[in-house]
C-alpha cells in the first residue's frame, strides 16, 4: 500500500508525469472533469490495473477502492465471469450493428427483475438515456416541462444541467456554458424530499408538465434517501396530472435491490432509466417502461433515436455475466458488507470528535461533515466539503481510494473482503484521529 506521513502523500511520479502529457492533449489532462482531481487537490492517479476490491496505479501504489468506476461494479474489478464472458464474446466479434441473442437476453433479464419495463431501448450511456426518456415523454404526453431536483444529476444533455449536483457541483458550476437559455426554460427545478414543492409548481403549470424525473434515492450529491413518502408523492401527483413519473436509476438499478430502488420501495415509475451494472463495467445503458409510451420510439413510432453501438455485444456479455451473479444472496452479503463499513466510519469519527452524517442505502454511501441530517441540496451544500478533502487526502496516503470530489457516492462490492475491509478501518481510524486534531471551520 501507499506509504504514509499524517497527510503527506508519497510522490507519484510516474502519475504525474503521464497527467503532464495528458494535458497537452486532453482537456484538463482527463475524460470526464471529477477525475482531474481538481475538488480534492493533488494529482490524479492513473490506473494501470484493478483486481477484486484494489486498484494500482502507475507508480505501484495499491489502494482499497470505494469509487468502483462510480458504482458500475458491484461484483469488484476484473471478475474471472465478466473476464470470460467478454472473452469470449470479442472472439467472435466485437460489433456487428445488427441485432444479436444476448441483447434480447439481458433486455428479457432486465423486464422480469424490473416489471415496470414492458419495453425498452438500449444505449451507451446514462445522458442517453435519460434525455431519450424525456424525448418519450414530451412525444407521449404532448407538452414541453420537466420537473428535475436541485442536486441531482442525470447527465449532460442540456435541459438537465441547470443547479445539477455531481461534478457540475465540484466545479462550483450553477449551470454549464454554452447551453442555449430555450434548453433550459421548459426545464422546472424542485427541491428534493419537497413532496409539497412539487406539488405547488403543478399548480402553477397546470396541464404543461410532461415528467418528474427524479434519482428514487439521490446519488450524485453524496447519498440522500427519500423520505417515507416522498416518492409515493411524486407517483400519486405524476397520476393525478397526467403526467409521466421517470425514475433514473443508473445508479441504483442492481445497486440497491435486485429490483432496483423501485422494488425497494414499491413504487412503479412510468419510464426508468438504467446503465453502470447492467453493463458490467462496459459503455452500456437503456431506457424503458410503459409499452404504450415506448410504442413511440421508432421504427414504431415518431420518435427518433438510434446508436451505431447500441446493444454492443461485449457489454451485453459482460451485462449478463453481472446480474447473473447477483442472487439474493449476494444483496444479503453486500448489505453486511456495507453495514460493517459504514459502522467502522462512524465509530472512528467518534472516537475522534470529528462530527459527520452517513447515509446509506444498500452499498451505495454517503459521507458529510455536518452535525446535521442530510436530507436535501441545502444541506449538502451547507456541510464542510474541506473535511471530506482532507479526510480523501489522509485516506489516500493510506492505502484507500475514496471518490476524488466531496459531491460523490461510495460503493462497496461482493470483493470487498474482511481483509480489504479490517485495512480500511484502521485507515478511517489514523485518518480521523489525524483531522480531529485540526481546526473545522
Amino acid at each position: 500500500m501507499v506509504r504514509h506521513h499524517d497527510d503527506l502523500i508519497e510522490e507519484a511520479p510516474a502519475s504525474r508525469e503521464l497527467f503532464d502529457r495528458a494535458q497537452r492533449v486532453l482537456v484538463g489532462g482527463v475524460n470526464s472533469p471529477v477525475r482531474s482531481f481538481r475538488g480534492v487537490g493533488g494529482t490524479p492517479r492513473f490506473i494501470v490495473r484493478g483486481h477484486g476490491a484494489t486498484l494500482e496505479d502507475a507508480d505501484g501504489h495499491r489502494y482499497i477502492d470505494f469509487v468502483m468506476s462510480w458504482g458500475a461494479l458491484i461484483l469488484g474489478h476484473a471478475h474471472a465471469s465478466v473476464v470470460r464472458a467478454v472473452q469470449d464474446a470479442a472472439e467472435r466479434g466485437t460489433s456487428y450493428g445488427a441485432p444479436t441473442e444476448a441483447e434480447v437476453a439481458l433486455a428479457e433479464r432486465i423486464s422480469r427483475d424490473l416489471p415496470s419495463i414492458e419495453r425498452m431501448r438500449f444505449v451507451n450511456s446514462g445522458t442517453e438515456a435519460t434525455m431519450s426518456a424525456i424525448r418519450v415523454a414530451r412525444a407521449f404526453t404532448r407538452r414541453r416541462k420537466i420537473v428535475v431536483f436541485e442536486g441531482g444529476y442525470h447527465g449532460h444533455a442540456d435541459p438537465f444541467l441547470v443547479r445539477a449536483g455531481s461534478g457540475v457541483a465540484a466545479a462550483g458550476l450553477a449551470r454549464s456554458e454554452g447551453v442555449p437559455p430555450g434548453a433550459l426554460e421548459d426545464t422546472l427545478v424542485a427541491t428534493y424530499n419537497d413532496g409539497d414543492g412539487v406539488a405547488e409548481i403543478f399548480r402553477r403549470n397546470r396541464n404543461e408538465i410532461a415528467a418528474v424525473v427524479v434519482e428514487p434515492v439521490a446519488g450524485n450529491m453524496g447519498v440522500v434517501p427519500p423520505l417515507d413518502d416522498f416518492l409515493s408523492t411524486l407517483r400519486d401527483i405524476t397520476t393525478e396530472h397526467d403526467s409521466l413519473l421517470i425514475f433514473d436509476e443508473v445508479i441504483t438499478g442492481y445497486r440497491v435491490a435486485r429490483h432496483g430502488a423501485q422494488g425497494l420501495y414499491r413504487i412503479d415509475p412510468d419510464l426508468t432509466c438504467l446503465g453502470k451494472i447492467i453493463g458490467g463495467g462496459l459503455p452500456a445503458a437503456v431506457y424503458g417502461g410503459r409499452e404504450d409510451a415506448m410504442s413511440l420510439v421508432a421504427p414504431l413510432g415518431p420518435v427518433y433515436q438510434a446508436g451505431t453501438l447500441a446493444g454492443n455485444p461485449l457489454a451485453m456479455a459482460a451485462g449478463l455475466a453481472t446480474i447473473h451473479e447477483l442472487a439474493d444472496s449476494a444483496y444479503s452479503r453486500l448489505e453486511s458488507i456495507s453495514a460493517r463499513f459504514e459502522r467502522d466510519m462512524r465509530d472512528a469519527a467518534a472516537a475522534a470528535g470529528v462530527p459527520i452524517q452517513t447515509n446509506r442505502v444498500g452499498s451505495m454511501f454517503g459521507v458529510f461533515f455536518s452535525a446535521a441530517p442530510v436530507r436535501s441540496y441545502a444541506d449538502v451544500k451547507a456541510y464542510d466539503a474541506d473535511g471530506y478533502r482532507r479526510l480523501f487526502a489522509s485516506l489516500l496516503a493510506r492505502g484507500v481510494y475514496f471518490p476524488p470530489a466531496p459531491y460523490e457516492s461510495l460503493f462497496v462490492s461482493l470483493a470487498h473482503d474482511a481483509e480489504s475491509l479490517r485495512h480500511t478501518a484502521d485507515a478511517l481510524a489514523e485518518s480521523f484521529a489525524h483531522l480531529g486534531r485540526g481546526p473545522w471551520r
